[in-house]
């Protein structure tokens, strides 16, 4: 998962600045894909203007901790091209960054979600691109307001509104694109998957963490500070020590949140994609933080996940990417997790759904 990072972390030692570098480097960890912002919104109203993009966080090491400026094209279509160049699939996906103008705001209904993803893919496909891009995921975690500001707070996926502005965004773009696949990532509303019609997506793009299914975060002190270093300070005095405690009893959190998606897989048919996961949400390099116990259960998740035969596609952790120095230059544990990727099994009635 690159995010906004491919674009927005390009300055001196942020890990972007050289792309054939990065590109190079994943290639040599053994993956395939990457996932990445191609800022829809931004490339729809102006594909080579300038922009100046908010700082979501200062806490955090994806994307940029202070004002930044970027241009969409044609920085978009070089980084596809050598992608390209090393068998490397795009995924795209949006976090909906925000502008001066706020343009995402303004998109009111799926009609127009679904033009602005039109217009982003007609840049990319006028470059002869479009056959690079492995699926389209209309909103990074869908609905839940942080990443999807065009929604009001508390806005329910799992609802007939929530239907209307999923099925109806995607089957526009399929009228356009008819040999893309299509998918809205998701995080939440997991207790009520039985209820949910997902037969309009082309898989499942599920977000999967230990935190998920346990109250981890509650007693380390954590609670996702955006512009206050707090929950890191909790984290580094509370975090490992409360994993090596009992780090089997997290890990088996982990499993059963993993077989419960695994079980959604198999109610619904969908094949599922993690491109966020396994052990813990946020991490970075930082003082004090180790990132061996980090490792060891994404690890774990990876393994786990491959084992069940319903992931066709799935991240060793969402700390993969050249700005976490201390999980990105285990060159050997990345090595090990891919060959685990790539020949894990696949149950027989999701064989016939893989795409690429």
């Amino acid at each position: 998962m690159w995010e906004f990072s491919w674009l927005e972390r390009r300055w001196p030692g942020a890990g972007y600045e050289d792309w054939d570098l990065a590109l190079d480097e994943l290639a040599e960890r053994g993956y395939d894909a990457v996932r990445i912002d191609p800022f829809p919104h931004l490339v729809a109203a102006d594909p080579t203007g300038e922009w100046y993009i908010e700082p979501h966080w200062d806490t955090q090491d994806w994307g940029s901790p202070a004002l930044n400026r970027v241009q969409i094209q044609p920085a978009l279509n070089q980084f596809i091209r050598k992608c390209r160049d090393r068998n490397i699939m795009a995924g795209l996906s949006t976090w909906w960054r925000i502008d001066e103008e706020r343009l995402s705001e303004k998109i009111d209904n799926p009609a127009k979600l679904a033009e602005v993803w039109r217009k982003t893919l007609d840049s990319i496909a006028a470059d002869g691109l479009i056959d690079n891009i492995l699926y389209v995921d209309l909103n990074n975690e869908f609905p839940i307001k942080v990443w999807t500001p065009y929604l009001p707070e508390g806005f329910v996926r799992n609802s007939p509104e929530g239907r209307k502005w999923m099925s109806e965004a995607i089957e526009i773009l399929r009228k356009h694109y008819p040999d893309l696949k299509y998918t809205f990532s998701f995080t939440t509303e997991y207790s009520t998957w039985k209820s949910e019609n997902v037969s309009f997506h082309d898989f499942l793009e599920l977000h999967c963490w230990m935190t998920h299914w346990c109250d981890f975060y509650h007693q380390v002190g954590y609670n996702y500070e955006r512009f206050s270093p707090a929950g890191y300070n909790n984290l580094v005095k509370n975090g490992e020590k409360l994993y090596r405690e009992k780090p089997e009893f997290w890990k088996g959190k982990l499993k059963k949140g993993i077989e419960l998606l695994a079980e959604w897989s198999k109610f619904s048919g969908k094949p599922l994609m993690t491109t966020e996961c396994w052990g813990i949400v946020d991490y970075k390099d930082w003082p004090l933080l180790k990132w061996d116990w980090i490792r060891e259960l994404c690890a774990f998740g990876t393994e786990a996940a491959a084992e069940t035969g319903r992931w066709i596609g799935m991240a060793t952790s969402n700390f993969c990417g050249p700005q976490f120095v201390g999980m990105w230059r285990d060159i050997d544990w990345h090595r090990r997790l891919t060959d685990i990727i790539h020949n894990a099994r696949v149950d027989d009635d999701l064989k016939d759904k893989i795409w690429f």
